[in-house]
């Protein structure tokens, strides 16, 4: 572990995001400075921490999948949907002891004190039509009257958008990322969101504009102690397997994806029919 400076920065270069994620949480895992953190329990030994400066060149390229993502394609597609399309924004209700936030809705539908609802994500695409060139292009996330102090304040607090040379850039800025069981998902589902904007711009300008670097820059990238025992598991796979072999392509997963896409829609359909409240963020 690297014990010389109070909190490492640590910057990474990778081709792809699989790599890219991998990297990253090695990094971590090697790197990082040990802190105690708000969530553990007891016996838990502290966190291991780093910042983190991830710059990943081609997001899409393949392998894409990294297979020690956690959960499963199914838990990957349900959060690409609440992210990029807001499936789940209807769970947002605090004063029920419901969700607090949802991303796509502090993306979209960003509430200022005065009442109006800012849809940031429709700004940034205005702004890159406009101006491709633009370092205007961003989309906040934190709320400074309502975050400070709630129970589970946003990790992710900004998105930076601008086209160089017709490739799209995006720069996300995290406060806080959970590198070993959360990072993966976060990188996966905001390049999807980078996909639909260059998209967006495209459309708009008349030319392609395609998704290009993807910078992942996060103050504290951690691995929690209560996470140890499955983090040397992970670790051992890396000398038993090969690259290939740790990763998929999209094509491999592309029938996994569809699936969960039909038993996303028909959990929605049976949602609307009898609502029940959600689980707790």
């Amino acid at each position: 572990m690297n014990d010389g400076f109070d909190l490492p920065l640590v910057k990474i270069e990778a081709d792809a995001l699989a790599e890219g994620w991998e990297k990253a949480v090695i990094a971590a895992w090697e790197q990082g400075v040990e802190i105690p953190t708000q969530y553990d329990k007891p016996d838990d030994p502290p966190s291991r921490d780093i910042s983190l400066a991830l710059t990943v060149r081609d997001p899409f390229a393949e392998p894409r999948i990294h297979r020690a993502l956690p959960g499963g394609i199914y838990d990957l597609e349900v959060y690409r949907q609440e992210v990029v399309d807001g499936i789940h924004d209807h769970w947002i209700d605090p004063e029920a002891g419901k969700w607090q936030y949802t991303y796509h809705e502090r993306l979209t539908s960003y509430k200022v004190p005065d009442g109006q609802a800012l849809n940031q994500l429709d700004y940034v695409v205005e702004a890159l039509s406009q101006a491709p060139h633009t370092r205007r292009a961003q989309a906040v996330v934190w709320k400074a009257w309502e975050d400070a102090g709630i129970d589970d304040p946003a990790c992710l607090q900004r998105m930076w958008f601008r086209v160089f040379g017709d490739r799209l850039v995006l720069a996300v800025h995290m406060r806080s990322n959970d590198a070993f069981k959360a990072a993966y998902m976060n990188m996966y589902v905001f390049t999807e969101l980078q996909r639909e904007i260059a998209e967006r711009v495209s459309e708009r300008l008349g030319r392609e504009i395609a998704v290009g670097q993807y910078n992942h820059c996060v103050d504290s990238f951690h691995i929690y102690g209560s996470y140890f025992k499955d983090m040397k598991g992970f670790l051992g796979t890396l000398e038993k397997r090969s690259f290939e072999e740790r990763t998929w392509t999209m094509a491999q997963v592309e029938p996994l994806i569809e699936e969960a896409r039909e038993k996303i829609a028909a959990s929605l359909q049976r949602e609307e029919e009898t609502p029940s409240p959600p689980p707790g963020r």
